[in-house]
């Protein structure tokens, strides 16, 4: 496992204050402040502790209220909604210096058996085909300003996080504990250039999942991490911005829906393949359906999320 790997385990195993009540720490996202798909994955893990282990999650829905404070713990509270013969019902709310920054709604369900029918996989190459990140990046270094071009350049950066060399190791830094891979070109990547608001990656945990920790809610939880890194990516596609990498778009979570199909791993091969249907009032619209690599239906995911063009 991947040090990482092991620094985000870290910060989605909460500290339990109270019987519902738990506090989570926080670091920094490639923008100056909380990656929301940290308090989403927060606050999933703090439902899930109050729910019987043979009861896994099958939906969230969530709203991101306030950008959040990376220099301040996240205290998450818990209520009990509904402990039903079928469902359980959480609701949480994370608080930092005294306001909610973010409020989750999540829903699990013993296991059933039922109807069963799924969208097809989409195709998309095989993942280790694909470039890294950390091999990818460094290829457009220059494309937007004082890298120069020089893929052998230091993206190490001079400590004051500004440039693209800057960028690239905040970005570097955010998603080191992701194997993520671009099918396409991203948006930073495409600036100047709309194309069909589609976008695909291939992502699974920085090293592989066992012993005590290998829990079905940790490979939800770690899932939803992910989901908030690229989801509107199609949205900028779109308009051939190149969105928060190089500053020519504001953006925001402003909320974020998964429903949980089937079982995985989420240290295991998972394709994202992601749209936007529609654009309007400064809000971009992403939907989405995660495949485990062998074709099932795993995740669907929605979210909107603010995107405006700065003046």
């Amino acid at each position: 496992m991947s040090q990482a790997l092991q620094s985000l385990l870290d910060l989605l195993d909460l500290e339990r204050i109270e019987q519902d009540i738990f506090r989570g720490q926080s670091r920094f996202a490639v923008v100056p402040r909380v990656f929301g798909g940290q308090v989403a994955a927060q606050a999933l893990v703090a439902a899930g502790r109050t729910v019987p282990a043979d009861r896994p999650a099958h939906s969230l829905h969530a709203y991101f209220l306030r950008a959040g404070d990376p220099g301040a713990p996240i205290v998450y509270t818990v209520d009990r909604i509904r402990d039903g013969r079928s469902f359980t019902t959480r609701r949480v709310v994370a608080v930092q210096h005294g306001q909610p920054i973010f409020h989750l709604s999540a829903s699990f369900q013993t296991y059933e058996e039922g109807m069963d029918h799924q969208a097809d996989m989409p195709p998309a190459p095989d993942p280790e085909t694909l470039e890294t990140t950390a091999e990818m990046l460094p290829r457009y270094l220059g494309v937007h300003g004082d890298g120069g071009g020089d893929s052998n350049s230091d993206s190490s950066g001079d400590g004051d996080g500004d440039g693209d060399v800057g960028i690239v190791r905040r970005i570097l830094e955010a998603r080191a504990a992701v194997d993520l891979r671009y099918v396409d070109a991203p948006p930073f990547a495409s600036v100047g250039r709309p194309r069909e608001p589609r976008s695909q990656v291939w992502f699974r945990t920085n090293g592989k999942l066992d012993g005590a920790i290998d829990q079905p809610l940790l490979h939800v939880c770690l899932a939803t991490y992910v989901s908030d890194m690229t989801l509107l990516d199609s949205v900028l596609l779109a308009h051939g911005r190149g969105g928060w990498v190089t500053g020519d778009v504001v953006g925001a979570s402003l909320d974020h829906a998964m429903w949980f199909h089937r079982p995985f791993r989420a240290d295991e091969w998972l394709l994202y393949d992601q749209e936007s249907p529609s654009a309007s009032g400064g809000r971009g619209l992403g939907q989405a359906r995660i495949y485990t690599r062998d074709g099932r239906l795993a995740i669907t995911v929605i979210q909107e999320g603010v995107v405006r063009i700065p003046r």
